[in-house]
């Protein structure tokens, strides 16, 4: 069992596990923290799982771990690693179950003040609109159609009338990850998610509508169309059943991949191919496909949720148009480069439960975010606060080009179900002044914010270690849950 002592503090809010600690080790562990979130993280196996990523065959620098982190699947959530191609690997537990979950932020002209009379009717014309729950359908696809989202992404559905290019401009790889195939994609997975598109899904994934209540970085923010006082609204959810299926049909496959390489593990669920092997390659383009599928699932949510607005607002208030700010995703598996050991180096960048964070001059970046960095979305819990940060160079030097995703679990579901009554919590955040739609209480009761850190600490240790800053803080005042 790891111990705090096992730890050594190496700058301010870094902690790092040498790569001595133990044998097998290639690299050392770092994690993100301050004093209260590494107890956290010390309370579970997260650290130890972040240990265990160092033995992957072609990892290169350390392996991370953000503020945010808690126990996964193989990989800690909130953990971060890069492997080197040929011989490094790709593991689906680097990547996680719901591939490119993700978080779409959107911005708008409504002053919180006008919209206040129509909280509650926009947040039932949002639940009407946007199928929400387990195995709930969106709109229906032919295999054609599918095939052809999980190929091209959203841009399938710009090409079908929900969104515009500049929503995908203003996308994460403007949705759509090269490499992705749809052959490789089982015939499950596809009936799994056929009937999915455009809808939210249950546990964590949200709709909310926020207030921007503070503006830490003026400049940043007018770029990002962010005005403190003004409504915007974050839409949090990823590839549905057709994702898990695709991690789950991979997790099994590879299994004879770490046989057939002799990979030795210290964990089966890392489970994972290298990378150029034949095997790594068809789980890349099926992860790709699903991160399309994922991408393409926001944008016709977005779509809906521009429509309720139109329905509830038009004629009413005089601008209720939405503008898209970014949308990021935090599981997913890049390729990318980076300059390691004075060399500009081919890398599989595993984030699970970790944003992308790009500062200023990245040509992926739209031409309007150039000159300032990347969007990063930090969505909190229900009834806490959110936060838009942005991506910084420190970033790209020190954990390749990744921060934190979101608040992280201190509380099982299981556990916050037994000790959280739903309609108690709905009570307690209506009091607050925040309006809840959900689709059952035992839902609700297992994202309660008892169950999660505090996001403003765990944004306080990434914006002091520099690897992400503070430009705006949302505030909820309607939750759509599933």
């Amino acid at each position: 069992m790891i111990q705090k002592r096992d730890l050594k503090k190496v700058d301010n809010f870094v902690y790092e596990i040498p790569s001595t600690y133990r044998d097998d080790m290639r690299v050392p562990a770092r994690i993100y923290a301050d004093e209260q979130l590494l107890e956290a993280a010390l309370a579970d196996r997260s650290i130890e799982q972040l240990v265990n990523t160092t033995t992957l065959p072609g990892v290169v620098k350390y392996t991370l771990a953000m503020p945010d982190i808690h126990q996964g699947y193989g990989f800690p959530i909130g953990g971060v690693a890069a492997t080197k191609p040929p011989d490094g690997v790709i593991s689906p537990g680097g990547i996680g179950y719901d591939i490119n979950c993700g978080v779409r932020a959107l911005a708008s002209d409504i002053e919180r003040d006008e919209l206040a009379p129509y909280v509650e009717d926009l947040l039932q014309a949002m639940y009407r609109l946007v199928p929400t729950g387990l195995g709930k359908g969106g709109i229906r696809v032919s295999r054609r159609e599918l095939d052809m989202v999980l190929d091209r992404g959203a841009a399938w559905a710009v090409s079908k009338g929900y969104g515009t290019k500049q929503d995908l401009q203003r996308t994460e790889a403007e949705g759509c990850l090269a490499g992705a195939d749809a052959a490789h994609v089982s015939e499950r997975a596809k009936n799994r998610g056929r009937q999915q598109l455009g809808s939210l899904g249950s546990g964590n994934h949200f709709l909310e509508i926020d207030e921007v209540t503070e503006i830490y970085n003026e400049e940043v923010a007018s770029v990002f169309g962010l005005r403190q006082g003004f409504i915007a609204v974050q839409i949090h959810c990823g590839s549905r059943g057709l994702g898990h299926q695709v991690c789950t049909d991979y997790v099994k496959l590879l299994q004879k991949a770490v046989r057939k390489y002799g990979i030795e593990l210290p964990d089966r669920e890392l489970v994972c191919a290298p990378f150029e092997s034949p095997e790594g390659q068809e789980y890349f383009a099926a992860m790709a496909a699903s991160a399309n599928f994922a991408w393409t699932n926001r944008h016709v949510i977005a779509h809906w949720v521009r429509r309720a607005f139109e329905e509830v607002l038009a004629g009413k208030i005089p601008s209720w148009e939405l503008t898209q700010v970014y949308d990021v995703a935090h599981n997913i598996g890049k390729v990318e480069h980076y300059t390691i050991d004075g060399k500009r180096t081919k890398l599989v960048v595993h984030r699970k439960g970790a944003t992308r964070a790009f500062g200023p001059r990245s040509s992926e970046l739209p031409k309007a975010y150039q000159g300032i960095g990347q969007p990063v979305l930090v969505p909190g819990s229900m009834g806490t606060a959110s936060y838009v940060l942005v991506g910084t160079d420190k970033a790209l030097d020190l954990t390749f080009g990744s921060t934190c995703h979101g608040a992280g679990r201190v509380m099982s579901r299981t556990k916050a179900k037994k000790q959280i009554w739903g309609e108690d919590l709905m009570r307690e955040l209506r009091q607050q002044g925040i309006a809840v739609k959900a689709g059952s209480m035992a839902g609700l009761a297992e994202e309660a914010p008892a169950a999660y850190k505090d996001v403003e600490r765990v944004v306080d240790v990434v914006a002091g270690a520099g690897i992400a800053l503070k430009v705006a803080k949302l505030e909820p005042l309607g939750v759509i849950k599933g």
